[in-house]
């Protein structure tokens, strides 16, 4: 694939690799009386990648809400660079959510009335990056998907393949520490899933981002360096993959 884009080059050198990006200690959630999850606890450093399997209902979806700060665990910590954000408040959270968290969903989640530009400039206009930075920092990122000719393409124009590369995109555009993605190639055939798994691979390896992957797919497990099957809400596996 190309090279990363120059916009990540400052950032990507001023991390460490093998920094601790992620530490969740303990985490425990219910609802009601329903325990979710269980004293879930595991690190994470920069440049790895981490899948969580299980069969629905097991907590992997509730544990991914808490590592973003969507939702709060009622025991335990979650750190993010050292800052546990059970301790912030709503608009902290709200705060670290926009500059230190990439998200990428299932069913996309593009804006309709948006280019792919727009979309993926928005994270940077959230955080007042001037209108000159983001212009070059998109347009890298858009051609660095392959998808530097449809930039002014809106979601209807584009295939399930190209709008989940939009969506890695708009992920990646403000420099995340940590790229949380919720059964990413759920929504694809195997091609274009195939496809999205090695750009996630490839471009957490170049700009050194953590990586937390909720996924059925056995393919996908095999982009992560270790993954943790939740049973019940509790961790009743750990793999390292080589």
């Amino acid at each position: 694939m190309n090279a990363p884009p120059h916009a990540r080059a400052d950032h990507v050198s001023a991390r460490t690799n093998g920094e601790l990006v992620l530490h969740a200690l303990e985490v425990s959630k219910a609802y009601g009386h329903r325990p979710v999850l269980r004293a879930v606890s595991f690190r994470l450093h920069a440049g790895q990648r981490l899948a969580l399997t299980g069969p629905s209902g097991s907590g992997k979806t509730t544990l991914l809400n808490c590592l973003g700060g969507v939702d709060r665990p009622d025991s335990g910590s979650i750190l993010l660079r050292g800052q546990p954000l059970e301790r912030l408040s709503s608009d902290a959270l709200a705060r670290v959510r926009r500059r230190r968290v990439g998200t990428v969903f299932q069913f996309f989640h593009l804006l309709p009335t948006l280019t792919a530009f727009e979309n993926v400039e928005f994270p940077l206009q959230l955080n007042g990056v001037p209108a000159d930075q983001r212009q070059g920092r998109v347009q890298s990122l858009l051609e660095r998907v392959n998808l530097g000719a449809r930039a002014r393409a809106f979601p209807a124009q584009l295939s399930g393949g190209e709008m989940q590369r939009v969506a890695i995109a708009r992920a990646l555009v403000h420099q995340p520490d940590l790229i949380l993605a919720d059964e990413p190639t759920g929504n694809l055939d195997s091609a274009n899933g195939e496809n999205i798994l090695a750009l996630l691979h490839d471009l957490t390896e170049e700009t050194a981002t953590a990586l937390v992957l909720v996924t059925h797919s056995l393919e996908a497990t095999r982009i992560c360096h270790r993954t943790i099957h939740l049973r019940d809400g509790a961790v009743v596996s750990e793999t390292e993959h080589a």
